[in-house]
């Protein structure tokens, strides 16, 4: 039987400067990576959503027509933890911290050394592959907020990756309504319970099996093992 081959891992490289771009993605070609380039802040979101389940990390430069980094960085936050590395020509300490502030996980000035950046484009993604949760032919990747089944990717909307990503942090334990309501939808209990109910239905539907389980009168327990 022949082995399947790796997993493609997508980079999305955004530069104004095309020079910059065409030098980051002939590096990260020779090591392996698959680059996705893009020249302005509209068209990096424009390929982040066209891609967004597979692309593992963003090389993202600050200063851009049409959107800046941050602005692409900050719509990018709102809906995926993605690796992103910033790059930018201001090397001062408080544009190092707002970057960090604002959700970016490395950054790197200009001018740079493309070998080191792409070393640390491995330290990051190496720590994002210790983040995800493998359950033998499940894996639930953190960076990608996707599931994979088999080798397929589960279409998971955001609430239910939340929630399936909190059941997996906390298996084998009898989880209240209540306690996923204000853990996943990050509000305090009302009374209406009924939104952790109708997610969970959903997340059965699409995943099959009885790896979610009721647990009566209380809630409900994730058990691996009943896949």
């Amino acid at each position: 039987m022949s082995q399947a081959s790796p997993r493609k891992r997508f980079v999305l490289v955004v530069d104004d400067e095309k020079r910059i771009v065409k030098l980051v993605s002939d590096f990260l070609k020779a090591e392996g990576y698959e680059p996705l380039p893009a020249y302005d802040g509209k068209s990096a979101l424009e390929v982040f959503y066209q891609n967004a389940s597979k692309i593992a990390l963003i090389i993202l430069d600050v200063m851009m027509p049409e959107l800046s980094g941050w602005q692409v960085l900050e719509e990018i936050r709102g809906n995926s933890d993605v690796c992103v590395i910033m790059l930018t020509a201001k090397a001062e300490d408080a544009d190092q911290l707002f970057g960090f502030a604002s959700g970016a996980d490395d950054y790197v000035t200009k001018p740079f050394s493309p070998s080191v950046l792409m070393a640390r484009v491995k330290n990051l993604l190496k720590r994002s592959e210790s983040e995800k949760s493998d359950f033998g032919e499940w894996q639930l990747d953190a960076g990608a907020r996707s599931l994979t089944v088999e080798g397929k990717e589960k279409q998971l909307t955001p609430k239910e990756y939340d929630l399936l990503a909190y059941f997996i942090a906390n298996k084998g334990i009898a989880l209240s309504r209540e306690k996923l309501l204000n853990a996943v939808w990050n509000y305090d209990f009302y009374g209406d319970v009924r939104t952790v109910d109708t997610h969970v239905k959903q997340l059965r539907a699409k995943l099959k099996g009885d790896c979610i389980q009721t647990v009566r009168g209380f809630g409900y327990r994730f058990c691996a093992e009943a896949r």
